[in-house]
């Protein structure tokens, strides 16, 4: 897109600038300006303005040359206002005229320097919500590191991982490669996965975003890996130099309203003010670094020779997690389309999980600590469970590190689940509830 050739400086009217930004929007690239759709796109654009400009001054002449035996004065022409709906730089991109507060949103990923205004935000993601549902769409907001991807600096290659060098993919045709050496970067990049089919299959239900906290070289350079042929994300590539708070991400700048945005992200911390749409994803640690990074004293994917499945892995779940919401979103639900949430949708699911199952923790919290108030506990009541303090008959699982705690022996005793923590983790990572056989609290020898 060029924002800059097209901009309707000194336009006669607001609809110049939301007409025109609209087709800025919609039109995949800067790069892509050669498209025929998109040239004629533009050149409507200018012929809109052309004919204003001429219809204005048309019925300025004709006032200034018309007599009237009774009324001789001209009739007195009123100035509209410029409401100053969006900014490059310090110049409001109607008007032309200097602003000098910074208010409003930036969206540098679009174009550097634009700044829009609450309002022409509002309107831009109304109109945006309105087109998405027209084509039965939400939209999808991806996390890079530990999401899609795992880099490294190449000073963090272990000795183990030396062999990666001589098996990264061509540089020519990343379309047919996962793992790049970026040597101008200084870097390794290991695609997930089961990535690419992926993103192939989610683009036909979502419009989708890049939100990292990553710099902006960087995400652009991973954007060319996942998405060689910009068929996928265009222009909407987010980075930590877009965001409006540091060591956070909002949707704040994301053209799509809140209640049809879902996002995938391995951080929850990172989205404290829409945890309601996030899907928390689970880590890729293919490289060592990443594996220290996050405090595992384990070999890594890449020093064990060995990857996630490309059928069962975490891409392969969340996409069939991502179609049902799709399908209840649009085929299920009564509400009118306009007036459905995504994140009520996502919640109605998550409790589908482990319902039925009735909890009680044993040694799992701080003895002092509220039990209600534990990560664990609420994650198990996201996914449905009803938890306790107490044993009861009603009780399905005990949960525990410790198979030699009062709670853990009556478990046993009564034929009763006794599970390790990491039953409901993997419950929650995999949408579905995991064989308990496959979680077992191990004995605790005597001393």
């Amino acid at each position: 897109m060029s924002l800059v050739t097209d901009s309707p400086v000194h336009s006669s009217s607001s609809d110049d600038f939301a007409a025109f930004l609209d087709a800025s929007l919609d039109s995949a690239s800067s790069e892509e300006t050669e498209d025929p759709n998109h040239l004629e796109t533009q050149k409507r654009i200018k012929r809109r303005k052309v004919e204003k400009m001429e219809d204005v001054e048309e019925v300025q002449v004709s006032t200034s040359h018309t007599s009237s035996p009774e009324k001789t004065a001209e009739a007195p022409i009123k100035n509209v206002e410029c409401t100053h709906p969006g900014s490059f730089g310090d110049m409001c991109i109607i008007c032309g005229q200097r602003l000098v507060e910074d208010s409003g949103v930036t969206f540098g990923y679009i174009h550097k320097g634009l700044r829009l205004q609450n309002d022409e935000i509002a309107r831009l993601r109304d109109t945006d919500m309105k087109n998405l549902l027209r084509h039965k769409k939400l939209c999808l907001v991806l996390d890079l590191d530990h999401t899609l991807l795992n880099s490294t600096q190449l000073i963090h290659v272990t000795s183990e991982e030396e062999y990666l060098k001589s098996q990264a993919d061509s540089l020519q045709d990343v379309s047919k490669g996962s793992l790049f050496l970026l040597n101008f970067m200084h870097m390794m990049t290991k695609l997930r996965p089961f990535v690419r089919p992926f993103l192939k299959e989610a683009s036909e239900m979502f419009e989708m975003y890049i939100y990292t906290m990553g710099e902006r070289a960087y995400a652009l350079e991973m954007a060319k890996l996942l998405d060689p042929q910009k068929e996928y994300f265009s222009s909407r590539v987010i980075s930590r130099d877009d965001g409006t708070h540091k060591h956070q991400k909002g949707l704040d700048i994301v053209l799509g309203q809140e209640s049809a945005v879902l996002i995938l992200d391995d951080t929850e911390n990172a989205w404290t003010k829409h945890k309601d749409n996030l899907i928390l994803m689970e880590r890729y640690h293919y490289f060592a670094s990443s594996c220290h990074q996050f405090g595992f004293h384990c070999k890594s994917l890449s020093e064990l020779k060995s990857d996630e499945s490309e059928t069962d892995g975490a891409l392969a779940t969340v996409l069939k997690v991502l179609k049902r919401i799709h399908h209840m979103f649009f085929d299920e639900l009564e509400e009118n389309l306009v007036d459905r949430d995504v994140r009520q949708v996502l919640k109605t699911i998550r409790k589908e999980v482990l319902k039925g199952c009735k909890l009680v923790f044993s040694r799992v919290f701080p003895t002092a600590s509220q039990a209600g108030n534990q990560h664990l506990w609420k994650m198990a009541e996201s996914l449905g469970a009803t938890c306790s303090t107490e044993v009861d008959p009603s009780v399905t699982h005990v949960v525990s590190t410790d198979s030699g705690t009062e709670k853990s022996r009556w478990a046993v005793k009564h034929s009763k689940f006794l599970v390790h923590p990491r039953w409901i983790e993997a419950a929650n990572y995999l949408w579905q509830r995991q064989p308990e056989e496959n979680f077992i609290v191990n004995q605790i020898k005597s001393q």
